[in-house]
């Protein structure tokens, strides 16, 4: 057994993001270890750039408001407890609805993440549907 040492909270770069974010790593496996977990939390109206996975991700809401969309679909408004899943290639964003903070815990394998566009205004602002009535 080990006690992992707690690594400083990183700001999140521009180039990924829109607005402010700020990720705590929890855990970063090494080989052969693929796992991957970040407490990340968003200001509201923050939001990732499109990307995707190479072997998925899972993010668990833990507070806040969550918006999250894969390309095409409609954004899905997602509360603290909801877990979603996304498979690996699939392309998509999530951040934190424009009147609250949010913040997620991401879990993914590997580093392997395609990095796409920012997501405009129009994008974010898409209609939605919330898990409460899911």
């Amino acid at each position: 057994m080990e006690l992992l040492k707690k690594q400083p909270t990183i700001k999140l770069p521009e180039t990924w993001f829109t607005g402010d974010a700020w990720a705590d790593v929890i855990y970063r496996g090494e080989a052969p270890s693929r796992a991957r977990a970040n407490a990340v939390r968003f200001s509201p109206g923050a939001r990732t750039a499109w990307h995707s996975h190479g072997v998925g991700q899972t993010l668990c809401i833990v507070e806040g408001t969550a918006l999250i969309q894969s390309r095409g679909g409609d954004i899905l408004e997602a509360h603290p407890g909801d877990v979603i899943w996304t498979p690996p290639g699939e392309e998509h964003w999530h951040g934190a609805a424009p009147d609250h903070f949010m913040v997620h815990i991401a879990l993914w394998e590997t580093d392997e993440v395609n990095w796409l566009d920012h997501v405009t205004d129009g994008e974010y602002g898409g209609p939605r549907r919330s898990t409460r009535t899911a």
